[in-house]
């Protein structure tokens, strides 16, 4: 029986398994600096419960869009890799399968690898995420690819568990599941300061992903072709003794999307976040971040 009817045989329970996984540990201490500073290490557990509705955007194509002629890169994502493969073979198998996609496409951009600086910018309207990294911890970013997101839910933004939509913010890649339900899983480090102050602190939600197997609610689903890719850049950061950085936006304009929200205090979330991403595209640096007690980000 073939890999992939199995996966059609398995896809509403993997839909089910995603809601579970993509629920979310308690919250963060509310005095922690942004973004909010976890275990480096620790492995994120699939949670056990499942949230009552969790909407979900549909499968997206999974080609890169545009980028080099890099090997692998334009290569259609799979979506039936080996689960039962222990989580040190999956690691293994993404560095021998990627690693030379990474270096090429890296090298491409004008920047070593690994990378001082490594930025994944999520765009949630637009289901698209942009991996940007520089050489040195003083250089400007330089874009490195573009990846459409396989399926990520398109509500507004994280405000209590269960509510099935993606963080919005300015996080890091916190700890790393080379054993996850979902082939290989980058921790995001929601909640943060700003999501305590903003949100239901009781019960904010936890386990935030960056993950494969295209099935999400509440996390950011890729193809497992191109979660290995991103486990290479971001793990090859880690070796390093560094952290990736995640900007996760509502689109790609929070001030459009401003404008015609009817709610005030999402409209003012949401300008506020395009003040972060104006610091960016100025400078293509990654901002210093505070966080006041209202939860409103600060940018220097």
């Amino acid at each position: 029986m073939s890999s992939r009817f199995l996966m059609r045989r398995w896809a509403p329970v993997l839909a089910v398994a995603c809601l579970v996984a993509c629920r979310d540990p308690g919250p963060a201490s509310a005095g922690a600096p942004v973004p909010a500073p976890l275990p480096p290490v620790a492995a994120p557990a699939d949670a056990p419960a499942v949230p009552a509705s969790a909407p979900a955007s549909a499968p997206q194509a999974r080609l890169p869009r545009g980028g080099p002629d890099c090997p692998g890169y334009r290569e259609v994502g799979t979506e039936d890799a080996d689960y039962s493969l222990p989580g040190a073979k999956r690691a293994r198998n993404a560095w021998r399968d990627k690693e030379a996609t990474a270096r090429c496409l890296f090298d491409a951009a004008g920047v070593g690898f690994p990378a001082s600086r490594l930025l994944l910018r999520v765009f949630k309207q637009e289901n698209e995420m942009e991996v940007w990294a520089s050489s040195g911890a003083r250089d400007p970013l330089r874009h490195v690819a573009t990846y459409q997101v396989c399926r990520m839910s398109s509500g507004g933004p994280k405000r209590r568990e269960h509510d099935g939509n993606v963080p919005e913010g300015f996080y890091v890649v916190d700890s790393y599941n080379e054993a996850s339900t979902f082939y290989l899983a980058l921790h995001v480090s929601y909640p943060n300061r700003a999501d305590l102050a903003l949100g239901d602190a009781k019960h904010p939600g936890h386990s935030i992903m960056i993950h494969g197997r295209c099935v999400s609610a509440g996390c950011v689903a890729m193809s497992d072709e191109r979660i290995q890719e991103l486990w290479v850049m971001a793990d090859s950061m880690r070796r390093k003794g560094r952290r990736a950085d995640v900007h996760i936006f509502p689109s790609r304009d929070p001030r459009a999307l401003a404008r015609g929200q009817t709610d005030a205090a999402i409209a003012s979330f949401w300008e506020n976040l395009a003040e972060g991403m104006d610091v960016f595209e100025r400078t293509r640096r990654i901002p210093a971040i505070s966080v006041a007690g209202n939860g409103r980000y600060a940018f220097r």
